[in-house]
């Protein structure tokens, strides 16, 4: 029998397609739950063996062969193709095991787009099987010129291979079907996948309502299992067990830290504040802990765990989870944020609580500097390229490790038209435990979507869902509350004191002729802060308008300070980011004795953001005063305290949140959080806070009407009227009179569009490109490397170099091809094309990076000589 391999030989040991087959069935019971079953009831894992022993059965055929082992031998395209026979190939095997039609349906795609992604299910079906009767052979459509391609493929391989054929549909039915069968039927086979996506009436029309609602997720549950298990079997990992085995983290050494932690404290209810901060902390943790149990005994899905910030909602939510997963026998834990800028502290304390780092079975942080797509490739080269993964990064994506720190974008981009690499986690999530901290953060078109995902995780992949917030709206039924009484704890809770500044006053009065306020007298208010030694906090909403006001307030007094300046001179004596001790900064700020002034946004590379975050801390503890203007990023989740915050006009959501930044340990009796409204930034029409919330949905009217509800006839807006009345009252307005949430989304999932799904995004479909910027001798040896292993194709290397860089990235959206932002990117040098990946180097493009502010698009001479 002639030799037939699955993937490119590199010499006379190569991959037999029979060993990959049986290679890639075996891997199945490591990757699907025994327990996961189809929407019929079935067993899932005997599905996707029976899939592994056929995806690659085109592989067989001499044209294919020959296009793999011969490059001298031209191959007509549709006969070199290996997976649309193979997909017919699973709809048989399925068949003919007695499972549900619709299994088979998912098998059949699943199989033909383990290259690819998930298309419109019911057209691809359609498209890949409607024959005509009597007209096929005599002018053939480009349908069936591909179905008459598979019938000579057929023919091939029962002339040069059939025992293995015989041997290829024994194991993939079973024994129930067999290769003369398969191939004596195959026109019959057509005939009856395409009635399954056809109206009874017409004569072959399509018709979506012949799937039903749960066809999407079946598809996905068998797609993705296959992928993981085809791409981990081609890229050489092993086919064991720990392989694929996770490192659960230990609930009982995070309990051990908390009860350290709380052995230092005093927990008196009727002590102090940070006494009574300590015993309500202490007591919400250990309530949360009890209503787990329940909620395991119980069976639910989705719990509920609402808490103000200062009572220590990550690490409640984390014990929460670990709980759970021990009560329920879940293997592993998700956790799940909005923003990648807060993954970072979430990280960081996971490692100390197990004195571990990311990367390890134990726990992965899986997010990108800007969220990495990947090409999927037809079957006639996706075979190199996957011999070529890196298995250690393969597994990381695929969430394997006990605990993943994860975004929103990666959770539910993934359930949601996944490309084929993001599909390989999704096996993961089955009886696992998933925290979503924030979602009410998600966009507003997905608050119809989000509940439906939900859905898809509870149900298909049996997983329990803890959502975690400091604000009320819900935005799914049937939530099981983890904190009894939970307005105890925010009323207990009063941190802050509400006001609106006359420009915000103006706006919710009468919007539509109110002024805005000045950078100037913005500036001149935080410098206030300067003669009270108190620290500030203002966040803008736009780049532009934080980079403005930083602007106004340095030059605005005397003796400014730049936090960053000051940074970099540390930058450049100690060689590299973790070199840096923020301690040392912060004493070198405070011993230059001005004013100090911080910028924070996502011009700044994550790893100098991190240090000058920690910087920030370190002069908190000082008592130095300072001023910080950032952008939203310090919204969600940043452990850092101010005095007092400014916040530019936003949803009610946004100004708690930014609030929850104030006062964070009541480290004075109440802090102050004012709102104002900013003007619009030079050359520019709208002001920030019209340009980023009144775009599809007008929101800044909503928020301005309901702030304005909750006010008390002398002005007065308490953190219970904002925090709780206005929060909830402002979800149900946007629901009663928008109608957020595009119900659309939740159609593409129910009508099985994998085509529509895969264009929808979390961010913003703009085009960006990522800028490493080298701001130290090893920052620049190191895209010397980068460079290098490119262009020896050390693509293993170049992986864990550019692994190495995200910290260093930043990613910049280009909004015009004519733009500042776009001509100053294209001064830069690329660095790597397929990736849109340029370099910055400081010393040849100073003008293009400011130690203060970061990444900017101005030019020089000399930028555009050198």
């Amino acid at each position: 029998m002639p030799v037939r391999y699955s993937h490119p030989p590199t010499d006379d040991d190569g991959v037999r397609l029979k060993s990959h087959l049986e290679d890639v069935a075996e891997r199945i019971q490591y990757i699907v739950a025994d327990e996961a079953t189809t929407p019929a009831g079935e067993s899932l894992r005997a599905v996707v063996e029976t899939l592994g022993y056929v995806h690659d059965f085109g592989k067989a055929t001499t044209y294919f062969q020959r296009y793999l082992c011969d490059d001298d031998h031209p191959t007509p395209e549709m006969l070199r193709y290996h997976a649309p026979l193979g997909s017919f190939a699973a709809y048989y095997a399925l068949d003919s095991r007695g499972f549900a039609s619709e299994t088979c349906l998912a098998g059949f795609v699943a199989v033909a787009k383990h290259h690819g992604q998930i298309p419109d299910v019911a057209e691809y079906v359609h498209s890949r099987a409607h024959r005509r009767d009597g007209k096929a052979d005599v002018d053939p459509t480009s349908t069936e010129r591909r179905q008459n391609a598979i019938g000579k493929q057929i023919e091939d391989i029962n002339d040069r291979v059939p025992e293995l054929a015989g041997w290829v549909l024994d194991q993939a039915t079973d024994g129930q079907g067999d290769w003369l069968d398969f191939g004596t039927a195959f026109t019959s086979l057509l005939n009856k996948v395409a009635t399954q996506v056809e109206s009874g009436g017409g004569a072959g029309q399509l018709s979506r309502d012949s799937l039903s609602s749960s066809c999407y997720e079946h598809t996905l549950q068998c797609w993705s299992a296959l992928v993981l298990a085809d791409k981990t079997s081609a890229a050489g990992a092993q086919a064991a067990p720990e392989t694929y085995a996770a490192n659960p983290p230990s609930f009982e050494t995070l309990e051990k830290y908390v009860d350290e932690i709380e052995a230092q404290t005093t927990a008196d209810p009727e002590g102090t504040r940070a006494e009574r901060l300590d015993y309500l902390r202490a007591r919400a943790r250990r309530t949360v802990l009890d209503n787990v149990s329940a909620l395991a005994t119980d069976g639910d899905a989705v719990g509920r765990l609402t808490l103000p910030t200062g009572l220590g909602k990550t690490l409640t939510g984390l014990s929460a989870a670990l709980a759970l997963r021990d009560e329920t026998d879940a293997e592993r834990v998700v956790y799940a944020l909005p923003f990648t800028s807060v993954i970072d502290q979430v990280v960081a304390d996971v490692e100390t609580v197990y004195d571990t780092t990311a990367g390890s079975r134990l726990l992965t942080a899986h997010h990108h500097l800007t969220e990495t797509t990947f090409r999927d490739v037809d079957d006639s080269t996706a075979d190199e390229a996957d011999k070529s993964d890196d298995i250690d990064g393969m597994l990381a994506e695929s969430w394997r490790a006990g605990l993943t720190v994860t975004t929103f974008v990666q959770l539910f981009e993934s359930l949601a038209g996944p490309n084929n690499r993001q599909s390989m986690k999704l096996p993961a999530l089955y009886n696992s435990i998933v925290v979503l901290d924030e979602p009410q953060s998600l966009p507003l078109e997905w608050w119809k979507l989000a509940p439906r995902l939900v859905e898809v995780l509870t149900e298909r992949y049996d997983a329990t869902v803890i959502t975690m917030t400091a604000t009320p709206p819900e935005l799914f039924d049937d939530v099981t509350a983890l904190v009894d009484d939970e307005r105890m704890y925010f009323d207990a809770v009063e941190r802050v004191s509400y006001e609106l500044d006359e420009s915000a006053e103006r706006y919710v009065d009468e919007p539509q002729a109110a002024q805005p306020k000045s950078y100037q007298a913005a500036a001149d208010e935080l410098c206030r802060v300067f003669d009270t030694d108190e620290s500030a906090l203002a966040v803008c909403n736009t780049i532009d308008s934080a980079r403005e006001l930083t602007d106004r307030v340095t030059t605005a007094v005397d003796t400014a300070v730049s936090v960053g300046a000051v940074y970099t001179e540390h930058l450049e004596d100690g060689g590299t980011v973790d070199a840096i001790d923020p301690s040392a900064v912060a004493e070198a700020v405070s011993d230059a004795d001005g004013n100090a002034v911080l910028h924070l946004s996502t011009r700044l590379r994550p790893a100098d953001r991190l240090r000058l975050i920690a910087t920030a801390k370190e002069l908190t503890k000082r008592g130095h005063p300072f001023v910080t203007v950032s952008t939203q990023l310090v919204e969600a989740g940043v452990d850092i305290s101010f005095d007092s915050v400014y916040r530019d006009l936003a949803p009610v959501d946004s100004i708690v949140q930014a609030a929850g930044r104030c006062n964070r340990s009541f480290e004075r009796d109440k802090g102050r959080v004012t709102v104002w409204w900013l003007e619009s930034p030079e050359e520019q029409t709208k002001t920030p806070a019209q340009a980023v919330y009144n775009k599809d949905v007008r929101l800044l009217p909503v928020a301005a009407k309901t702030l304005a509800s909750v006010r008390t006839d002398d002005g007065e807006l308490s953190e219970s009227a904002v925090a709780r009345t206005a929060v909830k009252e402002y979800y149900d307005r946007l629901k009663s009179q928008k109608d957020i949430g595009k119900q659309e989304y939740v159609e593409y999932v129910d009508d099985a569009r994998g085509d529509k799904l895969s264009n929808l995004s979390l961010i913003d479909q703009r085009q960006t490109v990522d800028i490493l910027v080298c701001r130290t001798p090893d920052e620049r040896a190191l895209v010397e490397s980068i460079r290098i292993a490119n262009r020896k194709y050390e693509f293993d290397r170049l992986d864990r170099l550019l692994e190495q860089s995200k910290p260093l990235r930043i990613s910049v959206p280009i909004y015009r091809a004519d733009s500042e932002t776009a001509e100053a990117v294209g001064r830069l040098n690329k660095l790597l094309e397929d990736r849109n990946l340029y370099a910055l180097d400081t010393r040849q493009h100073s003008s293009q990076f400011d130690d203060t502010t970061g990444f900017v698009a101005a030019s020089s001479v000399n930028d555009r000589i050198l």
